[in-house]
């Protein structure tokens, strides 16, 4: 007892210097230093209830994972979107943010409670296997997803190349629910597509914002430049966002200098504004940008940016609505927090948080049809959008006729992806049309 009694007042002091010297650091720079006294007293709580877990509960517990733990749920309380990540979560994010991470290539999130599929990512084996965007996965390897936390999902999601996982899917419009079986993959991702469609149309497919996602993007709108197009599609749907500053990059290219992209405000009040720098003569041809449910974030930030100045008719459907902004903060034993710090706002002044960008003309999708392979499992027999000639590479010399011949077969299969894109196919007709009343002369 006396023991125990001992352990009790020497973390309870060490709870108290570490409150005061907290409340000391915090009294010179945020708040007012009675918030240290303020603190304690929960602090107090905490550390009483630690006592009695370590002390009363039916398994010995690890002071560091019932303290992990505590920290977890706190974020987890305050929204869906702030979370605490491990050393390896941490590096692992780190990772992504420059293109290349191991998983399934799909971006969750929470929205109604719900872990739901943001997007799937191109050329992945989410993708592959016809995970879509707005699926609710209900249960991992049979584990129900309802009460886990957003980093704790993707702990489940990732895992070594090669291996499996079993994903239980609520979809809208099925009246049951889908099982996959998807094999893990390392997951490397081009953000930036481009091509030419119907001659003179460019299009330019981001599927994520990353550090170097506006440079891929000036090399691409270079290389439409020099084959005359005349008109440009920006295809941002099921792209889940990625970083901020990739997004003001993007946005550059279509804003004059000094023009405002986005703003963002936290909780002391203080708008931080992002304008476009000068970035050279703004892309200026008649413009549409593409977006669905799966588009969130930085894709909100072009979209509505595009939108609000007049640069572009958005067309699709409205957008995912994650309009907060996540710091990343690192921690002194190499783990990190992932907290929402700030909401961002549109040029025009509007917060598009759990509401999303609203396109200008509403254009439904085709239905993708399931149904059930020989293994029982659920399997799409088309997908949502088209993939690009750039994202197929062949080992194989360009003069070996094999080579050819599927490189053509691959061209007649783009081919029909995109006649079959009722999305895309209405931004072709609508350039079209622009370009017909653009010339017409009155009489």
């Amino acid at each position: 007892m006396k023991q125990e009694q001992h352990s009790f007042k020497w973390f309870s002091g060490l709870v108290i210097i570490a409150t005061l010297v907290f409340g000391v650091v915090i009294g010179k720079g945020w708040e007012p230093t009675g918030y240290a006294s303020e603190s304690y007293e929960e602090l107090k709580v905490f550390a009483e209830v630690l006592t009695q877990v370590k002390k009363h509960y039916v398994e010995e517990s690890e002071t560091k994972s019932l303290v992990y733990g505590a920290i977890r749920g706190m974020l987890a309380g305050l929204d869906p979107h702030s979370s605490y990540m491990t050393s390896d979560m941490y590096k692992e994010m780190q990772v992504e943010t420059k293109g290349e991470f191991g998983g399934l290539g799909i971006q969750i999130g929470i929205k109604n409670h719900r872990l739901t599929v943001i997007a799937p990512i191109e050329d992945t084996p989410a993708h592959a296997a016809g995970i879509q965007a707005g699926d609710v996965i209900s249960h991992v390897h049979e584990t129900p997803t309802k009460d886990l936390t957003l980093m704790e999902a993707v702990q489940k999601l990732r895992g070594l190349k090669g291996t499996q996982v079993s994903l239980t899917v609520l979809r809208e419009g099925s009246p049951d629910p889908l099982e996959f079986t998807i094999t893990r993959d390392t997951i490397k991702i081009h953000s930036v597509r481009s091509k030419v469609l119907d001659d003179t149309i460019g299009y330019v497919r981001i599927t994520q914002f990353q550090e170097a996602t506006p440079q891929d993007l000036g090399i691409a709108l270079n290389e439409l430049r020099e084959k005359n197009v005349q008109a440009l599609i920006i295809d941002l749907r099921n792209n889940p966002g990625g970083l901020l500053t990739a997004a003001v990059g993007v946005s550059e290219y279509f804003l004059p200098a000094d023009k405002l992209i986005v703003s963002i405000k936290g909780r002391n009040g203080r708008k931080d504004e992002y304008r476009a720098g000068l970035n050279g003569e703004p892309f200026a041809y008649p413009m549409i940008v593409l977006v669905n449910e799966g588009s969130a974030s930085a894709s909100e930030i072009v979209a509505a940016a595009m939108q609000d100045w007049g640069k572009a008719v958005i067309v699709g459907k409205t957008t995912f609505g994650k309009g907060s902004v996540q710091t990343i903060l690192p921690l002194t034993d190499g783990s990190g927090l992932r907290l929402t710090t700030a909401k961002y706002y549109t040029p025009s002044g509007e917060s598009i948080h759990s509401i999303g960008v609203k396109p200008d003309i509403v254009v439904e999708p085709a239905p993708v049809p399931v149904k059930k392979n020989v293994s029982g499992e659920q399997k799409d027999e088309t997908k949502a959008e088209p993939r690009l000639p750039q994202a197929i590479e062949s080992n194989e010399s360009s003069n070996s006729p094999k080579a050819d011949e599927s490189r053509e077969a691959l061209s007649d299969k783009e081919a029909q992806a995109v006649k079959n894109d009722v999305q895309l196919q209405k931004a072709i007709e609508l350039l079209k049309t622009w370009k017909v009343f653009k010339q017409l002369q009155p009489v």
